[in-house]
């Protein structure tokens, strides 16, 4: 996902920070826009594309 997402979005730094215990979240501008542990499922195909770019407008 993480080289999927430096391919689109060129303009912005994307990094990967690894974490125990099952978390996967997601942060734009140091804003959370997904997160695993609230909403009890990984990100369906596209969705943190989508969420990054409704964020970023």
């Amino acid at each position: 996902m993480e080289a999927e997402l430096k391919s689109k979005f060129e303009d912005i730094e994307i990094k990967l920070i690894s974490s125990g215990g099952g978390v996967f979240e997601v942060s734009l501008n140091s804003d959370l826009i997904f997160s695993k542990k609230g909403l009890n499922r990984f990100p369906e195909d596209g969705e943190v594309e989508k969420l990054i770019r409704e964020n970023l407008n």
